[in-house]
């Protein structure tokens, strides 16, 4: 990556707070005398001066200095009722947030990278001139906190003393963002200092959501200085766009995995979660999905959850990977949550003694959150994203509002769950055995195959296909999700793939601690294989069974078939593993189905990755030898046996 600290710092070029010294007098007329005695505790200097400048700009009333403790906890929540961010509910401890109708997901396109000339950034990525970044920053931040509340949070985006965890200041004046990382990281004010100083860095975070209104929304804004590690949000209050611990740190996480720490580091868009085996075995498994498609599922479907969205991992010296979640809670879409589907997060949702902050879902008249999807009696009345709803209620289009937003969300303390592991606060982190690449495919690729050795497992991640979501605001279609990560990688994508490359196939991965490397995916249709229905060939709780298929093969105990695609399951593993994990009748029709290989699907995506990598620069020759590969493997196939080839053929080829 370019030069760190490059480039003049923006906060300080409009804060103007250039030493301690200039920091601690600001602090002493600014800050009242309880909030002053716990800002100076803290005595290292970058810390302060970022801090100091964050209120230089932006003009707060009042700055709230957030060290953890019970009361500052409930100070925040108070604070949230006040100001109108959230509404009590009946269930103690759940409140309602609404972001604005047409702010129900990332900006993307307001969100920019800031750059110097000659700057290489990501060519699925905004990027914008450090000057005009700016001057545009200056005229949107100045005085943006008149009236409000700032608070700062000293948070750790993974365990203290881990090697991979990154500490972050969030400076807001919005209580829901605040409230939301109380729940979604670990406040380590205590131990923040010792921790900068270990790791010899830090990411600061500043957001002001304004006045809050949509005549604003034209200049709400997302920058992510690169250099200076510091992300500034204005004029938006969805959390994907202002808790920038989230989504805006993340990028700076591989940006350092990327470029200081090549080969033996990696921060992934990935779940973390634990599969029981045979005999008390707990094996552990990371797997990358976009937002919106079965992540946080899949996370549930292990017996031993530590993450649903984040995951930092390193290689270890004893030849291991390793993995923690730089998140200590769930930020979770709720559409489709169900108590079939998923009955531990229902429990916690559905019952009291859990803090839950609800997002964008609908409040009927008894004060009850609905949603999308949840298998319940749907309600006739109550209030949503949108305003107060009945049902049949039309938009300005003439469309049909529904219940709730798909982009709908719960965030709780991942502690709550049943399935919780203790070793999420690790340092060491867990052992990584498994790691899996999903999307939505409706049409193309087998529901498990693991690639033959790392770079094919690589190439699995590269080619991530996925149905647009809600989670982005203005996106349709289906289109490529690289590793599920593309929109939080900074640099070059080469770079990225080049990374994931050495990682991966590093000569210090210990032989029996490589991980297996899948790809998954829970949406072929009955429509994409002969049906007429496009409804899901298979159903939700299958997952278990894939990933029950996946922790016996990285132990040697189960069959698999090999094709050029990958290593697929054998019937009868399956169909014995459908009935004692989740006492289900797996039938050899289904399997033949959901396992055949077709042909022509596979080579036209094969074909759309070659092509739009081609277009990219500096993409290791590695990835087109496999696709090339794979492709004239399928031919031969293809001439064989035609078009559609079943798993018993592929059993005798």
């Amino acid at each position: 990556m370019e030069q760190k600290f490059k480039g003049v710092d923006i906060a300080t070029e409009i804060g103007g707070i250039r030493t301690y010294e200039a920091a601690v007098e600001l602090f002493e007329t600014k800050l009242d005398k309880v909030n002053f005695s716990r800002i100076m505790l803290i005595k290292h200097p970058e810390i302060l001066m970022t801090i100091a400048n964050a209120i230089a700009m932006c003009e707060p009333d009042f700055v709230f200095i957030n060290t953890g403790l019970k009361e500052d906890n409930r100070f925040i929540r108070d604070l949230c009722i006040k100001n109108g961010e959230e509404a009590n509910l009946p269930m103690e401890n759940h409140t309602i947030h609404y972001d604005l109708k047409d702010e129900q997901g990332r900006i993307i396109d307001r969100t920019y990278y800031i750059i110097d000339e000659g700057d290489e950034v990501s060519s699925l990525a905004n990027k914008m001139l450090r000057d005009v970044a700016l001057e545009d920053i200056r005229g949107k931040m100045t005085g943006i906190m008149h009236g409000k509340t700032m608070v700062v949070g000293f948070y750790m985006r993974g365990p203290v003393g881990a090697p991979v965890s990154n500490p972050a200041l969030e400076i807001t004046s919005s209580a829901y963002v605040s409230h939301s990382a109380e729940i979604l990281y670990r406040n380590e004010f205590p131990n923040f200092e010792a921790e900068v100083k270990r790791l010899g860095h830090f990411f600061s975070n500043i957001h002001s959501e304004g006045l809050n209104r949509p005549e604003d929304l034209p200049n709400a804004r997302v920058f992510m200085d690169r250099k200076h590690r510091t992300t500034y949000s204005m004029n938006c209050t969805y959390a994907g766009n202002t808790l920038l611990l989230k989504k805006g740190n993340h990028r700076f996480a591989v940006d350092k995995a990327v470029y200081e720490n090549r080969g033996n580091e990696l921060s992934e868009h990935m779940f973390i979660t634990g599969i029981d085996g045979p005999g008390g075995r707990i094996t552990w498994c990371a797997g990358a999905a976009p937002s919106g498609c079965g992540k946080t599922t899949t996370a549930m479907a292990g017996a031993h959850f530590v993450g649903d969205d984040l995951a930092q991992l390193w290689r270890a010296d004893d030849g291991s990977i390793r993995a923690i979640n730089p998140e200590s809670g769930i930020f979770g879409i709720v559409e489709d949550v169900n108590m079939e589907g998923d009955p531990l997060l229902m429990e916690l949702l559905r019952k009291p003694g859990t803090e839950v902050i609800w997002t964008n879902v609908l409040i009927d008249e008894n004060g009850v959150p609905q949603w999308i999807g949840n298998g319940e009696p749907p309600p006739e009345k109550g209030r949503n994203f949108q305003g107060p709803w009945e049902r049949g209620k039309l938009d300005e289009n003439g469309k049909e509002i529904p219940v709730s937003h798909p982009n709908a969300r719960c965030t709780l303390k991942s502690t709550a769950l049943a399935t919780y592991s203790e070793q999420a606060e690790d340092p060491k982190g867990v052992e990584t055995r498994i790691i899996t690449y999903s999307g939505r495919d409706s049409d193309t690729m087998p529901p498990v195959r693991v690639a033959k050795n790392s770079d094919y497992g690589v190439v699995i991640g590269a080619c991530i296909v996925s149905a647009a979501t809600a989670t982005e605001v203005g996106a349709t279609g289906v289109k490529r999700a690289p590793w599920a990560n593309a929109p939080f990688i900074p640099g070059a994508l080469g770079d990225y793939m080049d990374a994931q490359f050495k990682f991966f196939g590093h000569k210090d991965i210990a032989e029996d601690k490589k991980p297996v490397m899948a790809g998954l995916n829970y949406f072929l249709t009955h429509e994409s294989r002969g049906g007429t229905s496009k409804k899901l060939l298979g159903e939700k709780r299958d997952v278990k069974v894939w990933l029950a298929w996946l922790e016996r093969y990285a132990h040697n105990e189960v069959n698999s078939i090999k094709t050029p695609i990958g290593n697929l399951p054998g019937y009868q593993d399956l169909k014995e593993l459908f009935k004692t994990i989740i006492n289900k009748e797996y039938s050899e029709e289904l399997y033949v189905q959901q396992f055949s290989l077709y042909i022509d699907n596979i080579i036209s995506r094969i074909d759309l990755q070659a092509e739009a990598y081609g277009k990219d620069k500096n993409i290791p020759d590695r990835l087109f030898e496999v696709l090339k590969e794979q492709k004239q493997d399928l031919t031969v196939l293809k001439e064989k046996f035609g078009p559609i080839v079943t798993p018993s053929q592929l059993g005798d080829n």
